[in-house]
């Protein structure tokens, strides 16, 4: 039987938010048994997002998120947050989906594939368990791909009005400085915001892969193996 590792969720784990979450406490854990209590992956993300919600209204109130709507014009780091926030409602759709497929569906999983031998059924419960999560795993590279397009268009506007300099005159000092850490604000912002939102949708989703390599491998486990003459 093929190893379970040689699914969608271990090229996954080449990916740089998959990668960095890895290193994480619990990340890299197979399911962990707060997950298997009734709705338990779900509640889990729930108190996560908890967790983000406090977290962003202390920003709120420190006005970290004015400033970021004041200093990038681009809004891409808008652009970032709102792509993050979709993205993770997604991921808790999908852990009481998963939830709901291991209380209901899972023991009816071995009549239905008990025909299949062992690669068609291998592959099939990869694409029931781990197909969905190959978008999101797109999208979450490119919160990362934006952040670092805000940081060509920062250094770009830096290098811009660098050029359209042709004297230094000591009394505009201050303005061509405001001009200048503008771009280098928005490129800043944008890489970091891009950065963030990578590694927390990647916690996520990869405890939603872990979840459902347990669940896989409990399938197979109980599913018996006919072999196709």
């Amino acid at each position: 039987m093929p190893d379970i590792q040689d699914t969608a969720a271990a090229r996954h784990s080449r990916m740089l938010g998959a990668a960095l979450v890895r290193h994480l406490p619990g990340a890299g854990h197979a399911s962990m048994e707060l997950e298997h209590q009734p709705r338990g992956l779900f509640l889990l993300w729930l108190a996560y997002m908890g967790l983000l919600l406090f977290g962003a209204v202390l920003l709120w109130q420190a006005g970290v998120w004015h400033r970021l709507v004041e200093v990038d014009p681009t809004r891409l780091t808008l652009l970032i947050i709102l792509l993050f926030a979709v993205c993770s409602l997604w991921c808790g759709k999908r852990a009481w989906d998963l939830n709901a497929w291991s209380d209901r569906a899972q023991p009816t999983l071995g009549n239905e594939l008990d025909h299949l031998d062992s690669t068609s059924r291998l592959a099939i419960l990869s694409e029931r368990l781990h197909g969905p999560h190959e978008m999101a795993w797109w999208l979450n590279g490119i919160q990362l791909k934006l952040g670092l397009l805000g940081k060509v268009i920062g250094f770009s506007i830096l290098a811009y009005q660098l050029g359209q300099t042709d004297s230094f005159d000591p009394s505009q000092s201050a303005q061509l400085l405001r001009t200048l850490t503008g771009g280098l604000g928005i490129a800043l912002l944008t890489t970091v915001t891009g950065l963030c939102g990578n590694i927390l949708l990647g916690l996520q989703l990869m405890r939603l892969d872990r979840y459902a390599d347990g669940l896989m491998a409990e399938a197979l486990t109980a599913t018996p193996t006919t072999q196709r003459p």
